[in-house]
């Protein structure tokens, strides 16, 4: 099942959601340019490789410096495959406008910034051995999520079924919370499967979420009128 669309109006401008969406695009064009070994190269200073801060003598071996903690934020703009940034981007264009208009591009961004750092710190702790770069937008879009989870709970989300030219919508707080369970799930059972720069990130992806649930309110500008919020 993939989501569509949902169904809360904008009504602000969502400039921030539209100007991520035009950095990490831009990024996946530039690296898409990149040599194989270039590739390599940018997916490993600036992707987040657990073992960098968890074991100085590897790091000190591969030549990345474990007190340079920029990869937490870098590697959030950085994305395997095309339909690894697709479908990240699509998760923001759907959720990230209705967040972005309770809180203000600012806040939204410090916000979005924010989950993604929790998110980071949750994957480094639980794949403390991995030498594989963490990348992707996925961590702080969870955290996006978590917001929508309570700001919106009744709201309806449009998915597809897959294979068929069937849509049907469900309330907000069942595909998140089903989403969540998968998360957990793949995270518990040790069944994720990915490529080698885009191994999925299911602790972090969980930690974003958390992040969201418990912080949105921190970051909502009460100037705001909350009216239409479930």
């Amino acid at each position: 099942m993939i989501p569509y669309r949902d169904t809360i109006p904008c009504r602000y401008t969502p400039w921030m959601t539209w100007a991520l969406i035009g950095i990490n695009s831009l990024m996946f064009l530039y690296s898409s340019f990149l040599s194989e070994q270039s590739l390599y190269r940018l997916f490993n200073l600036f992707g987040l490789v657990p073992a960098r801060y968890t074991s100085s003598e590897w790091a000190q071996w591969a030549g990345l410096a474990p007190t340079d903690y920029t990869p937490f934020v870098t590697s959030m703009f950085l994305h395997g495959s095309g339909m690894h940034l697709i479908m990240n981007m699509w998760l923001l264009w759907i959720f990230g406008d209705n967040i972005e208009d309770r809180m203000g591009s600012v806040r939204f961004l410090s916000f979005y910034l924010s989950c993604g750092l929790v998110a980071g710190v949750l994957q480094v702790y639980f794949s403390r051995g991995s030498i594989v770069p963490t990348i992707g937008a996925s961590g702080a879009i969870a955290g996006i999520m978590g917001a929508y989870f309570f700001l919106y709970p009744y709201a309806r989300i449009v998915i597809w079924v897959l294979f068929l030219p069937l849509f049907v919508a469900v309330p907000a707080i069942g595909f998140l919370g089903f989403w969540v369970i998968i998360q957990l799930h793949k995270a518990t059972t040790g069944l994720a499967i990915g490529a080698a720069y885009s191994d999925v990130a299911w602790w972090g992806h969980l930690g974003g979420f958390i992040a969201g649930m418990l912080t949105y309110r921190v970051f909502l500008w009460r100037e705001r009128d909350p009216e239409g919020a479930a």
